[in-house]
């Protein structure tokens, strides 16, 4: 398992711009890979050393997570709001939906930007749930993710050489390579989950009843 994780690091490595596309769409809808993006980033920018190389790799980053965003938002919004229970567990359902409710658009930013362990695919799914407007959602995601990709390049131009040559040290490896086991095993149990949740969703059974308050109704943005 330690040498596969080493294979998929290297292969989203080796695949440069579009390994960071592919691993932003795993990572923002079905797979678990914390820092994943976050790392490949800063690992190729620090390579590189200037500021085109820098803004293409932050760029591709986010253009992933938003294709990964909209993965799970085509198989969320139909649900509704009813559909919420199947994805999110009762605390983090509470804990979610009221920041959404309260202000759906600074909770997206604070989602996309913040590091983990703070969640981020929860948040895509309750807003898609009570249906936040598509458009608005993609675009913060979007310039949100931007912001936080080209900070780490930014660092990663000015510190690089410490950056590569911390990256080399043994016992960082086996942690980052420990990640990736994790990431790996999680990300089974992940795919798993999203299928037989969505096996027993039952077509329209999740849906909102009509007339009840939605996130996208003028006004309740604000």
């Amino acid at each position: 398992m330690k040498h596969l994780a080493a294979v998929l690091f290297s292969v989203f490595w080796k695949l440069g711009g579009f390994g960071l596309l592919c691993l932003g769409i795993l990572d923002s809808s079905f797979l678990v890979a914390p820092l994943g993006n976050d790392l490949l980033v800063v690992a190729m920018t620090s390579q590189h050393r200037d500021v085109a190389h820098m803004l293409y790799f932050a760029f591709m980053s986010s253009a992933g997570s938003v294709l990964g965003v909209v993965l799970v938002d085509l198989l969320v919004r139909r649900l509704g709001e009813a559909g919420l229970e199947k994805y999110l567990p009762g605390k983090r359902l509470n804990y979610v939906r009221g920041k959404i409710n309260k202000n759906a658009g600074w909770a997206l930013v604070l989602a996309s930007m913040a590091p983990p362990p703070f969640p981020f695919t929860p948040f895509i799914i309750a807003a898609s749930a009570l249906q936040y407007a598509r458009k608005k959602m993609y675009i913060v995601v979007g310039l949100s993710r931007m912001a936080r990709f080209t900070v780490l390049g930014v660092l990663a131009i000015f510190f690089g050489d410490r950056i590569l040559r911390w990256a080399q040290n043994p016992v960082v490896q086996a942690v980052l390579i420990g990640l990736l086991i994790v990431a790996v095993l999680a990300s089974v149990l992940s795919v798993v989950g999203w299928v037989k949740r969505s096996r027993g969703s039952g077509g329209d059974g999740g849906r909102k009843p009509v007339g009840q308050t939605r996130l996208s109704s003028p006004g309740a943005l604000h």
